[in-house]
């Protein structure tokens, strides 16, 4: 068990963290062009964070977290999603009290589940997010819909399907729930286990069911239960997405999984080579959570896109791009004295931003080429014996098998 990662987690090994790396740039690049500005909240928070925000009555709450009490007895749980603790942070920080809108992002967010591991879902998981608060606005949750699928893009991730949705508000869900009870009821005896335990605590993930989805084709719609400022902001949502060229499909099926969500809801799907549908990138607004968790009445919006479901899209499609050479240079030596001068172009080299390296394990000249073959170096530098009294050394170009001598105090200006 020592040398075994634990079930539902995996390593990042060098010859991968590239891809992971040119993700977590493009992220950041997308949102610097937006104005949002980076935050980093603890991996673990304080358990009542979670059961007030994303909902004690949730499968998140109830069944997914990593809970235990610390050295001081407190209830910690390692965070299962993005958007409490940043809420949590903005409240903490007076937020609130700076210019708003507050445009926050995160990259590489690891977060915790307790669920079947499988193929894009782990129980370590990394995702990039945004945050917003203060923008009530339906441009903003368009503004957040394009640059998810700006990222997607800048990662070769292409041919996706937006599908939006409104949930409404506590106003208008609260006649709708009553509604929907009235219609599940009778149906209630020949449902999944899991939609009969969500009946008194959480009816509208019934109809995210995909065991039931069949026997609720005719359930009522949110959507057509809407209080007027909810449809108002429906409506203005299609109308910015139309502005931008954002094609999208209403489905009256998508609630998300969490409580806190409020008007309007959002998935960005794609499908996998067995044509299953696969959500790359979800979100919404939770207008209600910053009071909820003690902060003033501050509406919010926001969006979690997972690294790994990313990189497994990726492989599907097979754009992975790979692993660029480590260095751009070796210094390749014979003898103690020819090193030494190795050791001193080296840091030259790197003072001048150039990636450069020696062979540390002291092996053969021929072996250090070989060395320097499987790192993929382009070029290497000779230092030995003959050269080295003449004050020269020779620059290898690897990928044309061109050899040309430079002197020594002009080789670290040839880069």
């Amino acid at each position: 068990m020592l040398t075994q990662a634990p079930k539902g987690t995996q390593d990042l090994l060098p010859q991968a963290s590239h891809r992971w790396q040119r993700i977590e740039k493009s992220m950041r690049d997308v949102c610097a062009l937006a104005g949002y500005r980076e935050i980093r909240t603890p991996v673990f928070e304080h358990t009542e964070l979670f059961q007030r925000g994303v909902g004690d009555t949730t499968d998140v709450v109830q069944k997914e977290m990593y809970t235990f009490n610390d050295k001081g007895n407190r209830s910690i749980t390692l965070k299962p999603e993005g958007t409490a603790g940043a809420v949590r942070a903005f409240i903490e920080a007076h937020l609130y009290a700076d210019t708003l809108p507050c445009k926050l992002y995160y990259v590489s967010c690891p977060c915790f589940r307790y669920e079947k591991p499988q193929s894009g879902r782990l129980r370590q998981f990394h995702q990039n997010g945004i945050e917003v608060f203060g923008a009530k606005d339906a441009s903003v949750d368009a503004e957040i819909i394009a640059l998810a699928l700006k990222v997607l893009a800048a990662n070769g991730i292409d041919g996706l399907r937006l599908n939006i949705n409104s949930i409404g508000c506590p106003t208008c869900r609260k006649a709708y729930l009553e509604k929907l009870k009235d219609y599940l009821a009778p149906k209630l005896p020949g449902l999944c286990k899991t939609c009969q335990e969500r009946f008194e605590r959480n009816p509208m993930r019934i109809l995210d069911c995909k065991e039931d989805a069949d026997k609720l084709v005719d359930a009522p719609a949110m959507l057509d239960n809407l209080c007027e400022d909810c449809a108002g902001h429906f409506e203005k949502l299609k109308t910015y997405l139309q502005a931008l060229g954002i094609e999208y499909a209403v489905d009256a099926r998508i609630v998300r999984g969490l409580d806190y969500y409020t008007k309007t809801v959002f998935e960005i799907i794609t499908d996998t080579p067995e044509g299953v549908p696969l959500t790359v990138c979800g979100g919404g607004r939770y207008d209600g959570l910053v009071e909820e968790l003690g902060g003033p009445a501050t509406p919010g919006i926001g969006w979690g896109m997972g690294i790994e479901r990313m990189i497994m899209v990726q492989d599907m499609r097979g754009i992975g791009e790979e692993a660029p050479a480590p260095l751009d240079a070796l210094v390749v030596t014979l003898g103690d004295e020819a090193r030494a001068e190795g050791v001193k172009l080296v840091n030259a080299l790197r003072e001048r931003g150039v990636r450069a390296d020696l062979d540390h394990a002291a092996r053969s000249m021929k072996a250090q080429f070989k060395y320097a073959n499987k790192l993929g170096v382009k070029k290497v530098v000779v230092i030995a014996g003959d050269e080295l009294e003449r004050g020269v050394v020779k620059l290898r170009d690897m990928e044309k098998s061109e050899e040309t001598e430079v002197p020594m105090d002009e080789i670290a200006s040839r880069f």
